[in-house]
């Protein structure tokens, strides 16, 4: 059976983890646009310029926090039709053997427990989501290609993606679909404004991630769930 998140979009919640940046706010938008509500998370105050937008602040390592705050949007909202997870960062460059761990215990932390809180605290709302729900991480080549010099950054996206891969699992037979999008790198406008001259190739525009996300609704969970989209392709 071909299962759509079909419900309109003028009632669709989704909630963005990590929004502060120029990632989430091109994903805000493209959210908004499409006619969704959308409540987004940080550990800082935002202000955002749209009724559409609830700003939270959520200390999204604090396992007990987020649960709070997962529960408290579902019963405001009345339901959370999708989790964007966007909380990144990245730590590297130098040399296998010159790999400091300390690294690796940051990038943990932002990469993998955020991840896990988010979905741990949000998988019945999604799960029970009137017309099936979307849930999506943005991850990176080196997943699946690492490099010396992004050893732990590498480890951190493969572990993410494994997560997001066994949620997946765990919405087999559902309506709803957990997806990874892979970029080679993302680009903004304020990147190519302070190096007007640099090659982008290969890049991922943030508007172009945040059309991708925003139309995730429209396509069947079936195809959806489990895999991984190539958006540098």
């Amino acid at each position: 059976m071909t299962q759509f998140s079909n419900m309109d979009a003028g009632d669709r919640v989704v909630v963005v983890a990590g929004a502060g940046g120029p990632t989430g706010h091109a994903v805000v938008k493209a959210l908004v646009n499409s006619g969704a509500r959308v409540v987004t998370a940080d550990r800082v105050p935002h202000e955002w310029d749209d009724e559409r937008v609830t700003p939270t602040v959520v200390d999204l390592l604090d396992a007990d926090a987020t649960r709070a705050w997962a529960d408290r949007t579902a019963a405001e909202h009345g339901r959370v039709d999708g989790l964007i997870h966007l909380v990144g960062g990245w730590r590297g460059g130098t040399s296998f053997g010159d790999t400091d761990l300390a690294d690796w215990a940051f990038l943990h932390d932002l990469l993998i427990r955020t991840l896990q809180h988010t979905t741990l605290a949000f998988y019945e709302h999604l799960r029970s989501a009137p017309g099936g729900a979307r849930v999506a991480i943005v991850s990176q080549h080196a997943a699946r290609h690492p490099r010396q010099n992004a050893a732990a950054y590498a480890t951190g996206k493969a572990a993410s993606e494994a997560w997001l891969l066994a949620m997946a699992d765990a919405f087999e037979g559902t309506a709803s679909a957990a997806t990874i999008l892979v970029v080679e790198a993302l680009l903004n406008d304020a990147m190519r404004a302070k190096r007007p001259d640099a090659d982008f190739t290969g890049h991922t525009h943030v508007d172009d991630l945040g059309r991708v996300i925003a139309g995730l609704w429209d396509r069947p969970a079936a195809e959806l769930n489990g895999t991984r989209i190539d958006l540098a392709e």
